[in-house]
């Protein structure tokens, strides 16, 4: 398991107790170049104030690109708006196929990206946690 990878489960266990937890390499595993990040996890017990405070903190951000937390199907998955507009959905058969584009077309999306992914982390890290 990467750094990251670790953090972001860390980070994401302050707001409840994780089910399930995915995040792609930061780099691709054979050619080294850098690859978008999204997210995907989901907890043993979702709570709609958890969700609203994510999406907040998030939307809060100077990020250089912008984020959505899909919640429409059973895992949330926090990614850039960009590969759901050009996948349309996460239902789309097409989603892998945009991700794979934009890592190798555009580099510097996925730098930026990946700078935003740890900005919102940091950030995650120091949000206060809701009342129970």
């Amino acid at each position: 398991m990467s750094t990251r990878s670790a953090r972001a489960m860390e980070v994401l266990s302050r707001f409840g107790e994780l089910e399930w937890f995915s995040l792609p390499a930061e780099k691709h595993p054979v050619y080294g170049y850098p690859q978008v990040p999204y997210m995907g996890w989901r907890y043993t017990s979702a709570r709609e104030s958890v969700a609203h405070l994510i999406e907040d903190a998030v939307r809060a951000l100077p990020t250089q690109v912008e984020w959505t937390l899909d919640r429409t199907r059973k895992n949330w998955l926090l990614v850039p708006t960009r590969i759901l507009h050009e996948a349309q959905g996460l239902n789309s058969p097409a989603f892998a196929n945009i991700v794979h584009s934009v890592n190798t077309q555009d580099q510097e999306f996925c730098f930026e990206a990946l700078s935003d992914l740890g900005l919102i982390l940091e950030h995650l890290h120091q949000v206060a946690l809701p009342e129970e």
